[in-house]
This record gives structure tokens, C-alpha cells and sequence, in this order.
């Protein structure tokens, strides 16, 4: 099974962009969208032979997550249950036959760290969430947590450390306690510095290659040997982010 996650920044504007065309030619088995920024009736959006599921905002124009899977799956659940997060479209959890599969569009801090208080609530509730499903069988998660885990995980760590949304230390210890939990199934394959799926568009910095890797895709230690590879698609252009791609032996 082959399983994409974007963080496409506007289904609708990612729709001028190529973003057909890349799910023609990768033909994944599953799409995981975040930041589709739009309500299903303000899509045309036909995708032959998948089923498409959407969680948006409340809010008009922001965040947003979608999946669009060929596999049938089980059940399909919006939200984590918690009234005080489940108003941003923020989590679609997808259930297959052999592990439960999460797209998540984790709360930005903002630009002024607005939000960063709000941050550690999220991770704790969003990491129990994750635990609860898991005692039933293997969680897949993937999507745009909002933050560079390690210094290997942005160009300019030293820079931005406890200034910058993204590499806060409040943010950083949320990602702690999942990796204690969640294998990064890129690390899993890849220890190489370089590996960004997120660039500014300011100061040409992908063309720069001065990125951060705020996508992820993580896996339940008892699912980790059914993980073939894990990829970031660092040259698919579209949106400020890049995709990455598992392949699971389901």
C-alpha cells in the first residue's frame, strides 16, 4: 500500500498547480491532505476509484484535512472527540483491516507565538488520542506537526531555537513524548541532514534548500517492520510544502 501526505496549502489553489497530474502519476493507494482550506462543495475535484473524506474548519478558507483512498475502508472518523479542538478540521482517522490511519494538521504557535500555550494541551490530547486507538490495533500517523524535532531537522536550528514557531522548546518536548511512543519512519531509514518538507517563500529558500521537516509520518513500533520505505518528494512543487510517501506491505 502506498500512502502520500500533503500539506497542500489550498486544495483549490494547489488544483492550478499540477496537483492532478502528481496523483496521476504516483497513484497512491491513499491521499492524506492537510490545509485544504476549503468546504467540499466549493471543490470540483474528481478523482477516479478513490473515495474522498473531508474535515473542514468551521472557518471559511482555513486549515482542513481531507483522504481520498481506493481501499475501502472500515470507518472513517473526524475529530478527536475534545470540543476544544474539533472546530479546525484538524484530524480524519481512516480504519483498514490491519492498522488505523491518521492525517493530522497540528496547530501552528504563529508567527507571534499566539498559540504556543495552546500547544502542550494539543500534544497531550492528541497523543492519548493516538494510545487509545492503538490498544485496539497498529496507528499510522501522518501530516504537518508543525515542528522540527532536532537540530538535524531544520537548516538554521541555532537561529531559531526558543525565537521561531516550529522550534519552540514547549514544541519540541511534545515531539519528545510521541517519539517515545511512535517510530519516525523517515529517521527509521535516513539519518542524513539536508531532508526538508518545508520551505519559506521568502529569500528563495527552496531553491536554497534552507527548509525545516515539519511533515512526518509515524508508525506503531509493532507495525514497523511492515514499513518498506519512507520518502520525502523534496522536488514535487505545488505548495510551500513537499509530499512524503510511505510504502506499508498490507
Amino acid at each position: 500500500m502506498k500512502i502520500i501526505c500533503w500539506n497542500v496549502n489550498g486544495i483549490r489553489a494547489v488544483q492550478k498547480k499540477g496537483f492532478l497530474d502528481f496523483i496521476k502519476e504516483e497513484a497512491p493507494d491513499v491521499l492524506c491532505l492537510q490545509e485544504t482550506k476549503a468546504q467540499p462543495e466549493q471543490i470540483s475535484l474528481h478523482l477516479e476509484g478513490y473515495e474522498q473524506f473531508w474535515n473542514s474548519a468551521q472557518k471559511k478558507g482555513y486549515a482542513g484535512t481531507a483522504v481520498f483512498t481506493k481501499v475501502k475502508p472500515i470507518k472513517v472518523m473526524n475529530h478527536i472527540g475534545i470540543q476544544e479542538h474539533d472546530q479546525e478540521g484538524r484530524v480524519i482517522t481512516v480504519e483498514y483491516g490491519k492498522f488505523y490511519l491518521i492525517s493530522v494538521y497540528v496547530p501552528n504557535s504563529g508567527r507571534d507565538l499566539t498559540r504556543l500555550k495552546y500547544r502542550p494541551i494539543w500534544d497531550k490530547d492528541f497523543l492519548n488520542y493516538l494510545k487509545t486507538l492503538e490498544k485496539k490495533k497498529p496507528v499510522i500517523v501522518c501530516g504537518d506537526f508543525n515542528v522540527a524535532h532536532k537540530e538535524i531537522d531544520l537548516k538554521n536550528a541555532k537561529a531559531n531555537y526558543n525565537k521561531t514557531a516550529g522550534y519552540m522548546q514547549v514544541e519540541i518536548d511534545g515531539m519528545d513524548k510521541i517519539q517515545d511512543h511512535f517510530i519516525d519512519t523517515f529517521r527509521h531509514f535516513n539519518k542524513e541532514p539536508d531532508n526538508y518538507t518545508w520551505w519559506s517563500y521568502m529569500f528563495n529558500a527552496r531553491a536554497k534548500n534552507v527548509g525545516w521537516r515539519i511533515d512526518y509520518f509515524f508508525c506503531s513500533k509493532s507495525i514497523i517492520k511492515k514499513i518498506i520505505s519512507s520518502e520525502i518528494l523534496s522536488k514535487v512543487m505545488g505548495s510551500d510544502h513537499c509530499p512524503i510517501k510511505i510504502e506499508v506491505n498490507y
